[in-house]
């Protein structure tokens, strides 16, 4: 695919870029539950979403005050945080995830950054304030982005997080080897077909932009340095906005998919929403 665009942009690049969109606004297939986890799965009390016409489903494990809600990444699903699921619940905490539009077992064919921010919300309005959220790469920038228009938790925790939706499409092209020339494509179509009435899409959708506006006093950044989908870069550009309230853990050799099951990060996030909890807020 990556070849038949570069060949076609090289003769008509609207054509290459409006293909290029295609693939970059669906992931490409589903991921699936790991067998190790599938028993914690049959575990979880299922409900369900409706956002922007697309069915959510969600998963619950307890039922007490200030749970902790995980915001999977782009072409994941809720149970990728299976690892973090089960130590939060060995340490008593209530635990909320779900799965986006176009993602496990969720309707849909796609998604958007402001349809998981809906989804956050909703979880709020159902569930009370989170006592900690954790977004892992994708999930990340929506995280930051509900937090700074509302929703309210004790404590913000950013895995591999993606710094600006400016890099998505930069990481895009990147992936997939795609001329360079298709960028600007690519972006065009993201202002107008993905989001049209969002002017300032590119600074709204920043984690940098704007820290005071996010409300938590507690944030951890986690992330490692061989990370080749969402590079080092955007974890030191976010650490710098947040510093010195935000709390820092920086790997070697994970990359972007191991650092989200690391035993040693797994350790790290945790003690970190202990932190935060609050006398008999466990559930």
């Amino acid at each position: 695919m990556s070849a038949a665009l570069n060949v076609t942009a090289k003769v008509a690049p609207g054509l290459a870029g409006k293909g290029a969109f295609a693939l970059f606004r669906r992931p490409i297939g589903k991921a699936r539950v790991r067998p190790a986890d599938a028993p914690l799965l049959e575990r979880a009390d299922r409900g369900r979403l409706t956002v922007a016409g697309k069915g959510v489903e969600t998963y619950r494990w307890g039922d007490g005050p200030r749970p902790v809600l995980l915001v999977h990444g782009w072409g994941s699903r809720g149970m990728r945080f299976g690892a973090l699921i089960a130590e939060l619940r060995e340490r008593g905490h209530s635990v909320i995830t779900f799965d986006a539009p176009g993602h496990g077992e969720s309707g849909g064919k796609s998604t958007t950054i402001l349809e998981y921010a809906d989804i956050i919300r909703e979880l709020q309005d159902e569930h009370g304030v989170f006592g900690a959220t954790v977004g892992y790469s994708f999930g990340s920038l929506a995280t930051f982005l509900a937090v700074r228009e509302g929703v309210k938790t004790e404590a913000l925790v950013g895995i591999a997080g993606v710094s600006r939706f400016d890099h998505l499409v930069s990481g895009f092209i990147e992936e997939l080897r795609l001329d360079s020339r298709l960028e600007q494509h690519l972006r065009r179509h993201v202002e107008r077909d993905l989001f049209p009435e969002e002017p300032d899409l590119w600074r709204r959708f920043a984690v940098p932009r704007a820290p005071e506006e996010v409300a938590v006093e507690r944030i951890l950044l986690v992330h490692d340095e061989d990370d080749r989908r969402a590079r080092v870069h955007q974890f030191h550009e976010t650490a710098e906005a947040y510093e010195p309230r935000a709390e820092l853990l920086l790997t070697q050799g994970l990359g972007h998919h191991r650092v989200i099951t690391a035993p040693q990060v797994i350790t790290r996030v945790a003690d970190f929403i202990d932190g935060a909890r609050e006398p008999g807020a466990a559930g």
